[in-house]
């Protein structure tokens, strides 16, 4: 299928990051952070009541993931776009590992945490700022926003409650119009509208192959149901693949 396939895509979860050591969210409430919601440290309402809580709880997260590397399955989407270039992978992730791995069109739908930006983005949308350029107390919180001074830095994700990127979303729907075969790795199919993604592709003709270790609530509506870490699955599928081209 996917030999045959003209404009494969890829839609990745957090299962993909799991395998590199990474922490699903609902997963880093653990020791201190494990008597928070997460309504309590992942929502505007909550840095606008809390902002130090809800930034020493992103700082918790990023030094969680600073350790992490690309793991097989990463490197193996990456080395995909030898017979597919640039291929699209849209992803929840907000750790960049594939972008590490060496994929250079991923489309991140949930934003990426090593960022920030304005809360209220003063310059538009979004605003970034560079904290490493601005001194500030880090024991009292995020600082201000160096472009506004009226508005706080907050990290760059998606918070619960909040739209996905208008930009993103739109070149997601770019590619599920256009896309004949949507690999979907390490997704539990819960989160919309991620989750109802694969099955607009299917609708358009699109063939689906999910790579899972175990059954999401995409699985009954798959061609192919590939169970297993991504880790262990797509490497095997890429070497494949790619013998075709030798």
């Amino acid at each position: 299928m996917l030999r045959q396939a003209k404009q494969p895509s890829v839609l990745t979860g957090a299962g993909v990051s799991k395998e590199s050591g990474i922490p699903a969210f609902r997963d880093a409430l653990e020791g201190l952070w494990a008597r928070f919601h997460p309504q309590e440290l992942a929502t505007p309402q909550a840095f606008m009541r809390d902002p130090k809580l809800v930034w020493d709880f992103y700082e918790y997260r990023r030094e969680l993931m600073r350790p992490a590397k690309p793991n097989p399955g990463h490197k193996a989407l990456a080395a995909l776009e030898k017979r597919f270039p640039r291929l699209p992978i849209i992803t929840q992730n907000i750790d960049m590992l594939h972008e590490e791995a060496g994929s250079t069109n991923v489309i991140s739908l949930h934003g990426k945490i090593a960022a920030n930006k304005c809360f209220y983005n003063c310059q538009g949308d979004p605003t970034p700022v560079d904290v490493t350029q601005i001194e500030w107390d880090k024991n009292s919180g995020p600082p201000p926003c160096p472009h506004c001074g009226r508005a706080m830095v907050r990290p760059a994700v998606v918070w619960f409650g909040e739209m996905l990127p208008p930009p993103a979303l739109g070149e997601a729907k770019r590619v599920i119009g256009s896309t004949d075969l949507m690999l979907i790795i390490g997704t539990s199919g819960v989160v919309r509208p991620t989750s109802e993604m694969p099955l607009t592709a299917a609708r358009n003709g699109a063939k689906l192959i999910e790579v899972n270790p175990f059954e999401s609530e995409i699985s009954r509506g798959v061609d192919l149901w590939l169970q297993g870490p991504s880790g262990e699955v797509l490497p095997r599928v890429v070497e494949l693949v790619l013998s075709d081209e030798a």
